[in-house]
């Protein structure tokens, strides 16, 4: 007899929250074809705290709306080069923070970057999405949002 595991299955959109950075909600898309996860960054600076490196940067959770900020910390996890769905090859840094979707609420890996000019301020990228097995139904949007407190 095998162990049947649940899975939490997602839109292909969905409210998520980030509440290690003190983010209660923003529009994030799941993104199936991208390996890792993005973050909308702006103002993005390192730094040095006890001997860690850190990036502090601000963040317009809402789509369309550039007046309101969040300004974050965290620990650099890592500066990798990127290549973005239209070729071109940047080096992002990485953090690493919990994302709360729905009921579940697990620690996935984020680049940051600049996404002003996308529909989304942030990815879930497969790397995310099969830490806690996650299933995409890619004709349905914000299955979780009622979960975590915000409406379509």
């Amino acid at each position: 007899m095998t162990d049947q595991i649940e899975k939490c299955t997602v839109g292909w959109r969905e409210w998520v929250g980030l509440p290690g950075l003190g983010i209660d909600s923003v529009k994030c898309k799941v993104d199936t074809g991208a390996r890792t996860s993005a973050l909308h960054a702006f103002a993005v600076e390192s730094f040095t705290r006890d001997g860690v490196e850190w990036v502090r940067f601000g963040l317009h959770p809402i789509q369309h709306d550039a007046d309101t900020e969040v300004w974050c910390e965290a620990p650099v996890k890592d500066v990798r080069k990127v290549t973005d769905s239209g070729g071109n090859i940047t080096e992002r840094y990485f953090i690493e923070t919990d994302v709360q979707i729905g009921n579940e609420r697990f620690a996935i890996e984020l680049s940051l970057t600049c996404r002003d000019t996308m529909m989304f301020r942030m990815l879930l990228g497969r790397q995310a999405l099969k830490q806690k097995r996650l299933i995409v139904d890619s004709g349905a949007s914000y299955l979780q949002s009622g979960r975590h407190g915000r409406n379509k």
